[in-house]
């Protein structure tokens, strides 16, 4: 495996380097040598003092890259929480077989693909088309199940971006719920958490959700 650790706007001290180097080294026992990791840590200083050390790694395997992140009070801490979480990502990719992981990153665009025209929440109906015409369109006329697997909103906006899609479904792996991700117009991302209506709870920015 080949292996970068660098900061970010920051130095890296030699015990940290270190650290970071001989906790990586756990991942060896399932990669290859084509594998490509880059581990960058930073600080931010707006942050309380219990998650101000931010550690990203990524994970290039057969082509796929693979991130997480994770914030602590030292780069030691935030490496134990990200290299656990990044060693699940790659144990998961590599057991899962290769035509069942092109099947998940093509389920999206297959989605979107056979989705109908959509026009402020209304399906466009084609010229001349008689009600009875929209009725048999309106019917729900195939059913899709598949396996999500939870991730970490940073993770879903990279598996999004790399499918190229202007939406992506997952499971929050914080919250345990399903959330839609969305691009919007300003090219920044929107996230939607939908919750059973009368069992509101307060949003990120301390509004309530709904």
């Amino acid at each position: 495996m080949r292996m970068i650790v660098k900061g970010k706007n920051m130095e890296v001290s030699d015990s940290v380097r270190e650290y970071a180097e001989r906790k990586m080294r756990r991942l060896e026992r399932f990669l290859d040598d084509r594998t490509e990791a880059v581990v960058e840590l930073s600080t931010e200083q707006h942050r309380s003092g219990t998650d101000s050390q931010i550690v990203e790694v990524t994970l290039v395997v057969d082509g796929q890259p693979l991130r997480s992140h994770a914030a602590g009070p030292t780069h030691q801490a935030s490496l134990d929480i990200v290299i656990d979480r990044i060693e699940r990502q790659a144990v998961d990719f590599r057991e899962k077989p290769k035509d069942k992981a092109r099947t998940e990153a093509g389920l999206g665009k297959r989605i979107l693909e056979e989705a109908e025209p959509i026009v402020s929440g209304k399906t466009v109906a084609g010229a001349g088309e008689s009600s009875e015409d929209e009725a048999r369109r309106s019917r729900i006329v195939k059913t899709k199940r598949f396996a999500i697997e939870p991730m970490f909103e940073e993770d879903a906006v990279a598996q999004m971006e790399e499918l190229g899609h202007v939406f992506f479904l997952f499971v929050n792996a914080e919250t345990e719920r399903l959330c839609v991700l969305y691009k919007r117009k300003a090219g920044d991302y929107g996230l939607i958490e939908p919750v059973i209506a009368g069992q509101y709870t307060p949003g990120r920015n301390g509004h309530k959700a709904g």
